[in-house]
């Protein structure tokens, strides 16, 4: 695969992923949630740190967490560059694809959506607000998709969690964190096939 469709890919990813953060922005009030069907809702929440909302502690722990992603798109560019370079097997190029659109999603929220929206809390946000709700690498990453595929109270046998409330599956995430998940179990799954050469 040459770099040019290793760069559509990225593009494509990016591209959707980004229609749909600014569309539910600019369109959900923050917690709102629309059943589309019985186990996929549109869900709007923002994440303000990692994964699963998890924050690095400090004053400077959103800059870091922000500037880390940078240099790490950074690093994942290089490996898809080398690894066309070196005509490596299409289901590695595919899944560096995946891994740096969805790593690169994110970043344009931390990165920019401080400063081209305004707050969500209460109202639905406007696009390029003059009342913006964070600087510069300090923007909240919008999250969306939600799946409750099963939810209930377990039977009591069930050890540790039986007779409690359940919900399979609990994360909300958006494009991006799919793209990255995608590409990483590519990788897992196809292990020999992608590092065969």
């Amino acid at each position: 695969m040459n770099l040019k469709k290793a760069y559509f890919i990225v593009f494509l990813v990016l591209f959707i992923d980004q229609v749909s953060k600014i569309y539910v922005k600019t369109h959900f009030f923050l917690e709102e949630k629309v059943e589309v069907l019985p186990w996929f809702n549109i869900f709007f929440i923002e994440n303000e740190g990692m994964a699963w909302g998890a924050k690095i502690p400090g004053q400077y722990g959103k800059l870091v967490l922000t500037l880390f992603r940078i240099i790490a798109v950074a690093g994942i560019g290089f490996w898809l560059w080398d690894s066309v370079k070196k005509q490596s097997s299409k289901i590695l190029i595919v899944a560096i694809a995946l891994i740096l659109a969805g790593a690169f999603g994110n970043i344009i929220d931390s990165v920019f959506y401080g400063v081209i929206f305004n707050h969500s809390d209460g109202q639905v946000a406007t696009l390029f607000s003059k009342d913006n709700y964070g600087t510069f690498f300090h923007g909240n990453v919008v999250d969306m998709i939600d799946l409750p595929i099963w939810q209930g109270v377990l039977p009591n046998w069930v050890p540790v969690y039986g007779g409690e409330y359940f919900k399979f599956f609990n994360a909300i995430f958006n494009i991006a964190d799919m793209a990255i998940s995608t590409g990483v179990g590519m990788l897992i799954v196809f292990n020999k096939k992608a590092f065969g050469k």
